[in-house]
């Protein structure tokens, strides 16, 4: 006789505890923080290339970035003063995330500001703060390196932060322009290096008020592709203050690294500035809200690079 045996499988479901990975921290310019640093740089007044205040700059940097754990050091030579011809020490600062990286991004500005506001109608040789021109790109690489290493670049690519020197040690019109960004660009270009620069990105006068950033002719020129990714990664991030349509010819510290050191680099900048070289150029006439708009099209393309 055979029996049939039926077993049945008694199947327990066990709750499953599902732990959620937590979301990535997206990183915030924090446009009071980005401000207040523009506002302290503004406190040492004329940052002449090898005056008092420009020393006491490049101490106020140092320290800053150091204190992030970041690579700090600098790139120092001369350079006749147009005026008399006596040597002045220059010093580009660099400011190195993730050294180790082969592939890497430069994001600079210039640090020193005019001797004088030759452009102030009253006062031609008055004080010039250069709180627009000069201390915006410095204030937004501060606050920048407060995020930095909270950011996954694309690619893996490493980040260098350039403030250059010299870039308007100039008295007279003839005088020359862009010495740092020239010295570098031909160190660059010369010297022996085990890296490279997939991409350059100029940030100057970036904090007026009323913000209002055309693409540059010299950056669509020499770096097309570059330049409408930043426009593009305004216009997905809703930056209006960036206009996708060409309005100046520029020449600036991107020119050296565009035509010697072959970097392909964008210019942002806000030439609508009714305060440039003039003593109205104060802290009075820029915004954190600003520098934080830039801030967000950075961040994003950073992360978002081509």
């Amino acid at each position: 006789m055979k029996f049939l045996v039926l077993i049945f499988l008694l199947v327990v479901k066990t709750p499953v505890c599902v732990i959620a990975a937590e979301p990535a921290i997206q990183p915030v310019f924090d446009a009071a923080r980005s401000y207040g640093y523009l506002k302290k740089i503004c406190r040492l007044k004329s940052r002449v290339s090898g005056s008092p205040g420009m020393a006491a700059q490049q101490k106020l940097i140092s320290e800053h970035f150091r204190e992030l754990k970041a690579k700090v050091y600098f790139q120092t030579f001369d350079a006749p003063h147009p005026s008399n011809g006596t040597p002045v020490r220059m010093n580009n600062l660099i400011v190195s995330w993730y050294p180790e990286a082969k592939k890497r991004i430069l994001l600079a500005c210039h640090y020193d500001t005019r001797p004088f506001p030759d452009r102030d109608r009253s006062q031609p040789r008055g004080l010039f703060i250069g709180a627009n021109d000069g201390a915006s790109g410095v204030a937004f690489l501060m606050e920048l390196g407060n995020v930095m290493r909270d950011l996954k670049i694309s690619h893996g690519y490493g980040v260098d932060f350039v403030f250059f020197d010299g870039e308007e040690l100039v008295y007279r019109e003839k005088d020359p322009y862009f010495l740092g960004s020239k010295y570098f660009a031909n160190q660059y270009k010369t010297q022996t290096r085990d890296f490279e620069y997939v991409y350059g990105i100029l940030l100057d006068m970036i904090a007026d008020k009323n913000l209002a950033i055309y693409m540059e002719k010299n950056s669509l020129k020499y770096a097309p592709q570059l330049t409408r990714s930043l426009w593009n990664a305004a216009r997905k991030t809703g930056v209006r203050q960036f206009i996708a349509q060409a309005k100046y010819e520029i020449r600036d510290d991107h020119l050296p690294l565009n035509e010697i050191a072959r970097i392909p680099t964008c210019d942002i900048i806000d030439f609508d500035y009714p305060a440039w070289h003039t003593t109205r150029d104060i802290p009075r006439n820029c915004s954190g809200t600003s520098l934080a708009k830039v801030g967000k099209v950075l961040i994003y393309w950073l992360q978002n690079m081509p």
